[in-house]
């Protein structure tokens, strides 16, 4: 069973490979005097190529056998909320960090529910900018020495060069996205 995998795992790459360089099946067997045939089963992980023959069909297709055997991480573009981190305060604010790990990255998107009358700490001027979308209740957003009312539906964006506070104006808890770069939390 592992060597139907290696197999597979192999055939894989020689074919994603031999297409990215743009070769049918026929020139490169054609390269490396090899069946259009055997290239097909190789690519199906029918077969087994030998060491020479694997390192000869690398070199052809333009790389080298360590950059083929090395394993990239496979990109992590869905996150469910099995993998969100919450943190909620004493007065029962939550924070949910929904892209976990987003310090790598160049957004921290989070996901923020306050209650009545609630605010957040105010942010010190930072670079960086912040945007936000408020999916349900009432926001005040002070912004300097400026006051802006968001409503449900409503969307925020501002460069955090001023000091910054988010507040629930409203009887019902808040609930919004907040997305901030760089990453601050």
């Amino acid at each position: 069973m592992e060597l139907e995998y290696v197999n597979e795992h192999i055939g894989r790459k020689i074919k994603d490979l031999r297409n990215r360089v743009g070769l049918t099946q026929q020139e490169l067997a054609d390269r490396t005097e090899l069946t259009k045939g055997f290239i097909s089963q190789l690519e199906r992980g029918q077969v087994s190529p030998s060491v020479v023959t694997l390192l000869d069909l690398i070199e052809c297709l333009g790389t080298t056998a360590s950059d083929f055997f090395k394993e990239t991480e496979e990109e992590h573009v869905v996150f469910s909320e099995e993998g969100f981190f919450e943190k909620v305060d004493e007065a029962g604010n939550s924070i949910q960090w929904i892209v976990p790990t987003a310090q790598k990255y160049q957004m921290e998107p989070l996901l923020v529910v306050l209650k009545p009358y609630q605010s957040l700490e105010e942010d010190k001027p930072h670079d960086g900018e912040e945007f936000g979308y408020l999916i349900s209740g009432k926001l005040k957003l002070y912004l300097g020495d400026k006051v802006y009312q968001v409503k449900s539906g409503e969307s925020f964006y501002y460069p955090a060069k001023r000091r910054h506070r988010i507040e629930n104006s409203g009887s019902k808890p808040a609930k919004f996205i907040w997305v901030s770069t760089p990453p601050m939390f």
